[in-house]
């Protein structure tokens, strides 16, 4: 089942929503204010494909890199 990832509208909350089916999508309501005026974002994914964490980029804030090769840190 994929997860999606929304933005409110009204309030900006953002938040990730499992949907079973693409006619579910439609009765999906922000879970801070209720409203359904949502704008779906564009979700990303990162697999695990062998290695040691040593050789995930890191940012400069410490984490582990969310966009690797995006800010010329990798």
């Amino acid at each position: 089942m994929p997860i999606y990832e929304y933005r409110c509208d009204d309030c900006g909350t953002e938040f990730e929503k499992r949907v079973n089916r693409v006619a579910d999508s439609a009765s999906v309501a922000c879970p801070s204010c209720g409203e359904m005026h949502l704008t779906q974002k564009l979700s990303t994914f990162a697999p695990r494909v062998g290695g040691t964490r040593s050789d995930v980029p890191m940012c400069p804030s410490g984490g582990a890199c969310p966009t690797p090769g995006m800010c010329g840190r990798n």
